[in-house]
């Protein structure tokens, strides 16, 4: 079966980077720009895994994994939090939210690819 990543994010460089990675590992993706997107990819497309950004435009990464996470087609959808958010309490936050992992950006390469692999 192809794997299927959907990248939620609003930077297109950062966008960028994580689609030319998975691309090179053999994964197939998909992008959005914000939350919103985000969410109506995730449901018509029901991707393998989700990465998503925390602050972004029209819809944050919060709001975006709360929908998905409530709705019974695509709550057992893994989606990990890609965010430069790296305060105290942020990744607890964030798992507490319905993310599955916390990923901080700027990213290890190695190390994304590897916590990528683990959830499909």
């Amino acid at each position: 079966m192809e794997k299927v990543i959907l990248i939620v994010e609003d930077d297109t460089q950062n966008r960028k980077l994580f689609r030319d990675l998975l691309n090179v590992k053999g994964y197939r993706t998909l992008e959005a720009a914000n939350g919103k997107e985000g969410v109506e990819t995730a449901k018509a497309m029901k991707p393998g895994l989700i990465l998503m950004d925390i602050q972004m435009p029209v819809m944050d990464g919060l709001k975006a994994v709360g929908i998905l996470k409530g709705d019974h087609e695509t709550r057992d959808i893994p989606v990990i939090a890609l965010t430069s958010y790296a305060m105290k309490g942020d990744q607890e936050r964030l798992l507490k939210a319905g993310f599955d992992l916390y990923i901080s950006k700027p990213i290890d390469t190695r190390e994304f690819l590897k916590k990528v692999a683990e959830y499909l």
